[in-house]
């Protein structure tokens, strides 16, 4: 019977001073996995070139044009890395860049009809992806998540104030997910496809 003892008391200490849960980890695993069904979506539609970086900037260029200069700051990157993403989009037809009119140095981003098109079939795989992820996790899990999740954005004022737009699970619903302005993270219904043409 000790040696059971000692096999147990064994395990107890082995668990415990083994690595620490990789919630990192894991979290990091779950965007990867968000951003390849971002993708794989968006390529069903006819976007086979799906970038991490351009829900956020779509988001702001959709309500209106945006300098390079407020994009890196909104997107929380530098003004170099807002001008690849600008760059990216731009390539692929979805803006272009103009001077502004009342300061040349200044250079604004606007979304082209083809980038707006874009721009809502991404809005729509967010709201698809949230509301199907929102109906097959249990509504205290989902809460659960949310407080965990913006734990580990606490400390970071920047991404706290855009966390505190995002509603949390208790508003899910019906009326949930983006709106008819996708920049407006509360507005209560999903976005609608622009009317075929006739």
């Amino acid at each position: 019977m000790q040696p059971i003892c000692i096999s147990l008391a064994w395990c107890v200490v082995a668990e415990t001073s083994g690595p620490p849960y990789l919630f990192g980890d894991l979290l990091a695993l779950a965007r990867l996995s968000w951003v390849r069904q971002m993708a794989d979506r968006l390529g069903r539609l006819g976007y086979a070139d799906y970038r991490r970086s351009d829900a956020g900037a779509l988001r702001m260029l959709y309500r209106a044009p945006v300098s390079v200069g407020r994009l890196g700051t909104e997107l929380g990157v530098t003004r170099q890395a807002a001008r690849k993403v600008i760059d990216g989009l731009e390539q692929r037809g979805f803006v272009r860049t103009e001077r502004d009119a009342q300061d040349s140095r200044v250079l604004n981003v606007i979304l082209t009809p083809v980038g707006t098109a874009y721009a809502r079939a991404v809005f729509e795989v967010i709201y698809a992806l949230n509301r199907e992820f929102c109906e097959r996790v249990d509504p205290a899990h989902l809460a659960t998540a949310d407080t965990v999740l913006r734990a580990v954005i606490e400390g970071d004022s920047a991404l706290e104030a855009m966390a505190a737009r995002i509603r949390r699970p208790g508003f899910l619903g019906e009326d949930s997910g983006l709106g008819e302005d996708p920049g407006d993270w509360d507005a209560p219904n999903p976005p609608r496809s622009p009317d075929p043409p006739r």
